[in-house]
């Protein structure tokens, strides 16, 4: 069995029993049949069933809402932000993928030669557990808008969120197959990735996680997305609006929790305003409501489990063991850990060179834009970077030297159907999201007529 779990309560509130192999099996044979019909449906035919996609998202948002809240613990009105976000991209690609993968002429010798898109498949979604609506839809949305089918292995934390996005797509009308729900815990993805039916795999998770599935597909030579950790530095120089820097940098850290990939982890400050940007930032985390995460007021939830709040609680007493000091929080009680700032943060430090998943931050200040840079690109992750400057000359010299899948000048990093999503070294490879992510599982045809 496979259990669901309030992390807020420690509630049971659903058991799950795990697919068979038998039950794979047919899964994937339905998946296989549906998809020779539905990779020849028309664009504006798939697109209509998108767009009620995102009417049912929108219509029972609450409802979807409250499971990723009693799941996983995000606070509610941030759980229904991510609901309404994944009606967004449902929007998004129902508008724009038929352009995105329409026919490319390319002038040759040829008397006609073009690059034509055609859908591989049936495609294999790994999904976590932060972000258990979001992280679905912005594969499943350019996915099915493609022409191909989806099979999915939620975390084994939020199989009702699973439950539920099948649901959404099955109340739009789509085809019975075309995305389906696996109930199955980690030992059995090995079991899918090798079928044969199966013809690529996308991954948002760990590292541990995204090597094994990525030697799994290597083997099978099959198509791999991998989307895994971050250490996204949240870089302030001293030209910066500090009022609002301070503003967007805790809602970088801190939201969901402190629970994202995306999330601003290392707070790099100038010398010169690192004592003044550190007290207005202090202000602002202590005024953070940490309870109840279905109290609409609460900002500040617990983690989706304890065992995470632990693994966090290590890595901030070991930095204060090597020289940190915490300005505020450190305190942990069961799944919650309260909001954590520290100074005289280090790169050979756990909260600098490693990824804290949850609601804590160190402070490690730099005197000059090239020690800046070197401290951005101190870390085996890439996922992206913050740079807060009121010169654009600056950011524009800056950018080309910094190692990140994406750079936000006064903003936060965050995922936008329109721009591609992804990272370098440890955080991963391949793109999500924009043209780049609708076209990594389609066969990117070369044709020439002599």
């Amino acid at each position: 069995m496979i259990l669901s779990k309030n992390p807020y309560t420690g509630e049971t509130l659903q058991e799950h029993k795990e697919s068979t192999s038998e039950d794979i099996d047919k899964a994937l044979e339905k998946a296989t049949t549906v998809f020779e019909e539905w990779r020849t449906t028309s664009f504006s035919f798939r697109s209509k069933l998108m767009l009620k996609a995102s009417e049912e998202l929108k219509k029972n948002k609450q409802e979807y809402a409250e499971t990723i809240t009693k799941e996983m613990g995000k606070p509610i009105k941030q759980a229904i932000a991510e609901v309404e976000k994944c009606a967004w991209v449902c929007e998004y690609y129902s508008e724009n993928a038929e352009a995105q993968l329409a026919p490319e002429t390319i002038e040759t010798d040829a008397e006609k030669s073009y690059i034509n898109y055609a859908p591989l498949g049936v495609i294999m979604a790994i999904m976590p557990w932060n972000y258990p609506f979001w992280q679905v839809f912005r594969f499943a949305a350019p996915a099915l808008m493609a022409g191909n089918v989806g099979v999915l292995k939620h975390a084994s934390n939020v199989m009702m969120c699973g439950k539920n996005i099948e649901k959404v797509f099955i109340r739009a009308g789509f085809p019975e197959g075309c995305f389906q729900n696996l109930t199955i815990g980690s030992k059995k993805v090995e079991e899918v990735v090798k079928d044969k039916r199966v013809k690529a795999v996308t991954l948002t998770g760990s590292e541990g996680a995204g090597g094994s599935v990525a030697a799994i597909a290597g083997k099978e030579i099959k198509k791999s997305v991998l989307e895994l950790g971050g250490s996204n530095a949240l870089v302030v120089f001293d030209d910066a609006d500090l009022e609002e820097t301070v503003k967007t940098c805790v809602q970088a850290r801190f939201q969901n929790t402190g629970q994202s990939c995306i999330a601003g982890k290392r707070l790099l400050l100038h010398k010169n305003i690192a004592e003044k940007f550190t007290e207005m930032f202090l202000k602002e985390v202590k005024e953070l409501k940490a309870g109840d995460p279905i109290d609409e007021d609460t900002f500040i939830g617990v983690q989706a489990r304890e065992d995470l709040a632990k693994d966090l609680e290590k890595q901030v007493n070991d930095s204060v063991e090597m020289g940190a000091k915490i300005l505020t929080g450190g305190v942990r009680k069961k799944a919650f850990y309260a909001p954590t700032v520290l100074k005289d943060v280090t790169p050979e430090m756990p909260v600098f060179k490693e990824e804290t998943f949850g609601p804590a931050i160190g402070i490690t200040t730099f005197r000059s834009d090239e020690e800046a840079v070197k401290l951005i690109n101190s870390t085996q992750f890439g996922l992206g970077v913050s740079l807060f400057t009121k010169s654009r000359e600056k950011a524009e010299n800056l950018i080309p030297k910094i190692e990140d899948g994406a750079v936000f000048v006064n903003e936060l990093v965050k995922s936008d159907p329109r721009l591609p999503f992804g990272g370098t070294k440890k955080s991963g490879y391949g793109r999500e999201l924009s043209k780049f992510g609708i076209r990594e599982f389609m066969n990117i045809q070369t044709v020439y007529f002599k």
